[in-house]
C-alpha cells in the first residue's frame, strides 16, 4: 500500500532508470562488498523532521554486516529504541513478492500472461466493476499498464480514500476494487505505465481463486518458508498487527494532532500490501529474486525490464548495479536497496508522524542513508571508472514517482 499508493517520488530518489549489468574488474568487485556506518545511517535519518524512529540492517553474501537503531518506538522519545531486529511494514514491496507467485503460476502452467482480466476473475466483469475487463491482460496488471485507476488516494489529492482511524473494519478485495468504480481510467490497456494499487488487489485475488488458498498462504509456502524467512507474515484482516516489540506510526487526525495508527487496518492491503518483515527477512528474497532462484529467466524479466510493479530506482552514483524499492502507507515508510546481483542488501524502516505530502524529506534521508551504506566514498570513486565504461548503456529513464 502507500504501502498502497505511489505519490510522486522526492527529488533525491527521482526516475527510475534500468542500467544493463556491466562486469567489474575484480579490484572494484572486492571494493564493493564494503558497507559504511549503519548505526550513524540511521542516527541521520531520526534527526530528519517527522520521523520517530528508524532501523536498518546491511547484509553482504547472506550475512549481517551492520545494524543500526535511532530514534525511539513511540512518539516523543518514549518507549526506548526500536529493536533493530523488529518486525515491521514493508508497504508496496509486498507487490514484488506477490508478482513472484503469479510467475510461478504461470510457469506452472496455471495462468497465461495473455489470460484476459474478465476470463479469471468474472466477477470483476460483471455489471462493468472493471471496464474493459476483457481486454486487460494479466501481464498489464503486473507491470501497472493496465489503465485501472487506483483507489488509495481521493481523487487528484494525497488524502487517502479510506478512513485511517478505522481498524476494525472489514473489506473484502471486492469491495475494495468498487471502490474505483466510475473513476475516469488512465488509458487504454497496454497504452502506458501508471501505478494504480488496483492492479494488485486483483491479482492477490487471482491468486486465491487458482489456488484454493488465501493469499497469505500462499506467499507462505511459495516463499516465507522455502526462504527461511521465519519473521515474514502477511496480514489481511483486523485486528492483526505487528508481532513483538516494534515501532509504532502516527498520523495527523483532523485538528493536526498525531494519532498512533499502529493498528492500520491490514483489510486495505491484500495483494497491494500487508506483508510483515525484519530487515534479515526482505533482504532474503530479494537476495533469492535476484540470484534466479524464485523464477526462469524469462518470467524474472518481466519484473526487472521495461515497466516495473514498484517503483524501482537505479543508484547510479554507486560502483555496483544498485537498486532500491519502497513502499509506505500512514505511519511508516519501508526502502530496501540491493544488487542486482544478489550480493548486497539494506533495509530500512523508519516510523513518521506527518500525513503523506510531508514525507518528501524522510524519503530523501533515508535514499542518503542507502547511499552512505552500500556506496562508501571510495566506492562512489571507483564506480566513476565503471560508468564512463559503460557510456551509452543507459536505459529510458521512468516517470517521476516515490516507492509505494
Amino acid at each position: 500500500m502507500n504501502s498502497l499508493a505511489v505519490k510522486r517520488m522526492s527529488v533525491a530518489a527521482a526516475s527510475a532508470v534500468a542500467l544493463l549489468p556491466a562486469i567489474a574488474s575484480p579490484a572494484v568487485a572486492a571494493r564493493t562488498t564494503a558497507v559504511g556506518n549503519v548505526q550513524k545511517a540511521m542516527e541521520n535519518v531520526a534527526k530528519t523532521p517527522g520521523v520517530v524512529g528508524a532501523i536498518g540492517g546491511a547484509y553482504v553474501d547472506g550475512k549481517l554486516a551492520g545494524r543500526g537503531t535511532a530514534g525511539s518506538r513511540l512518539l516523543n522519545g518514549k518507549g526506548g529504541r526500536i529493536p533493530a531486529d523488529a518486525r515491521f511494514r514493508v508497504g508496496s514491496q509486498t507487490k514484488w513478492m506477490v508478482a513472484t507467485v503469479i510467475l510461478q503460476l504461470v510457469e506452472d502452467g496455471k495462468l497465461g500472461l495473455d489470460d484476459k482480466l474478465a476470463d479469471v476473475l468474472p466477477e470483476v466483469a460483471a455489471g462493468g466493476l472493471v471496464e474493459l475487463a476483457d481486454q486487460i491482460t494479466v501481464k498489464e496488471l503486473i507491470e501497472h499498464t493496465s489503465g485501472i485507476p487506483g483507489w488509495f488516494y481521493k481523487p487528484g489529492t494525497t488524502v487517502p480514500a479510506f478512513n485511517v482511524f478505522d481498524f476494525t473494519t472489514y473489506h473484502r478485495p471486492i469491495d475494495i476494487v468498487k471502490m474505483t468504480r466510475g473513476l475516469p481510467r488512465t488509458g487504454a490497456p497496454g497504452e502506458k505505465y501508471t501505478y494504480s494499487d488496483t492492479n494488485y488487489t486483483l491479482l492477490g485475488m487471482i491468486i486465491e481463486r487458482l489456488t484454493g488458498h488465501p493469499l497469505s498462504d500462499e506467499l507462505d509456502r511459495r516463499l516465507f518458508r522455502p526462504l527461511g524467512m521465519t519473521q515474514t507474515y502477511h496480514v489481511t484482516k483486523p485486528p492483526e498487527g505487528i508481532n513483538g516489540p516494534h515501532g509504532h506510526g502516527y498520523y495527523p487526525d483532523s485538528t493536526g494532532t498525531p494519532r498512533d495508527v499502529d493498528r492500520f487496518n491490514a483489510s486495505w492491503g491484500n495483494g497491494a500490501g500487508g506483508v510483515v518483515s525484519t530487515t534479515r527477512d526482505v533482504s532474503t528474497f530479494q537476495r533469492a529474486f535476484n540470484q534466479g532462484k524464485l523464477l526462469p529467466p524469462a518470467l524474472q524479466k518481466i519484473l526487472t525490464n521495461g515497466p516495473k510493479p514498484i517503483a524501482l530506482r537505479s543508484m547510479d552514483r554507486c560502483g555496483d548495479d544498485l537498486k532500491v524499492q519502497g513502499g509506505d502507507a500512514p505511519g511508516y515508510i519501508a526502502m530496501t536497496f540491493f544488487s542486482t546481483g544478489g550480493r548486497k542488501q539494506f533495509a530500512v524502516s523508519a516510523t513518521r508522524s506527518v500525513a503523506d505530502d510531508k514525507t518528501d524529506a524522510i524519503f530523501s534521508a533515508i535514499f542518503k542513508a542507502g547511499e552512505s551504506v552500500l556506496c562508501p566514498t571510495g566506492d562512489a570513486r571507483a564506480g566513476a571508472a565503471e560508468r564512463k565504461a559503460r557510456q551509452g548503456r543507459v536505459g529510458t529513464p521512468r516517470p517521476q514517482r516515490r516507492p509505494s
